[in-house]
């Protein structure tokens, strides 16, 4: 019988993409059609995908959305992982650990170093034995989102010397590192000016067998997208990238379309969306 982490459906995702050389989409859902489209498009696509909640949904949607989103992806053609993100408080990553998550975020990045490393190790010993997989940030990346605090301070890049540290004394899967990119808007410049490419590349080299994740990704180019993979990333989180369009049909049409048809007609932008993605910069398409 495979034993953990080669049992835990988000390890094999990305496992599978580390080896076969694509990246995989975290889609961060905020509502069932945001669910819809990613099982829809993935099934479409047969491509492999992750969708991202927010201890938001916790607080907001409760418990049994999460259940209900752990159902549509576990239930579809292809392998779909369901990921809490930004998961600060402790309260909130105590919560989580009794849900059936497929893996976790925990973010103790705006901590000192030291106890980043303390409370990741303590949570993933917890998290591991329950089956669920971790991801951890080191260094901070600048800006909001939603749940996670603005921080003013400089940008604390990740130093590959210190994330082999860090995953050596945490055992964490998965690592979030910090090279610039920055959630929510970027400055002047763009993350093309804001990403040290570089030093992605040797934290890559310096965790070679940890997927790397790409947080910060609005106003993204589909080549810095491919760039990034090429430095050693296979899970690139998306929002807005894939939720503008459908945003924008909703607020255009909500009052005109009966509220059915805009649900359906909006998902189905939104699963068109994600379809680009998977074809353009992830060739995550056709790989499940």
């Amino acid at each position: 019988m495979t034993s953990f982490p080669h049992n835990n459906r988000t390890f094999q995702i990305l496992d599978a993409a580390a080896k076969g050389g694509y990246a995989v989409g975290a889609y961060n859902c905020y509502n069932d059609d945001g669910v819809i489209a990613v099982v829809r498009a993935a099934e479409a696509s047969r491509s492999p995908a992750i969708i991202q909640l927010f201890p938001w949904t916790l607080k907001f949607q409760g418990a049994a959305f999460v259940r209900y989103v752990v159902e549509m992806a576990h239930g579809a053609s292809v392998p779909i992982a369901v990921h809490l993100d930004h998961c600060i408080e402790p309260a909130d990553v105590e919560v989580a650990l009794e849900l059936p998550f497929d893996s976790i975020m925990i973010d103790a990045s705006v901590q000192d170093p030291e106890e980043n490393i303390r409370q990741s190790a303590s949570i993933v010993k917890i998290a591991n034995a329950k089956g669920i997989s971790i991801e951890a940030e080191m260094g901070r990346i600048e800006g909001g989102e939603d749940g996670l605090p603005t921080v003013d301070l400089e940008s604390i890049m990740t130093q590959p010397a210190g994330a082999k540290e860090f995953i050596d004394k945490t055992g964490v899967q998965f690592l979030a590192p910090a090279f610039g990119n920055i959630h929510g808007c970027y400055p002047p410049g763009g993350p093309e000016a804001a990403w040290n490419l570089s030093l992605l590349t040797r934290v890559h080299e310096a965790v070679p067998n940890i997927p790397l994740v790409l947080h910060g990704t609005s106003d993204v180019s589909d080549d810095l997208f491919k760039q990034a993979r090429k430095a050693g990333v296979v899970k690139i989180n998306l929002n807005r990238t894939v939720r503008d369009d459908y945003t924008k049909f909703v607020a255009e049409n909500a009052g005109i379309l009966e509220l059915t048809v805009l649900k359906m007609k909006a998902t189905e932008v939104y699963t068109q969306s994600i379809q680009r993605v998977m074809v353009d910069f992830l060739d995550s398409a056709g790989r499940a």
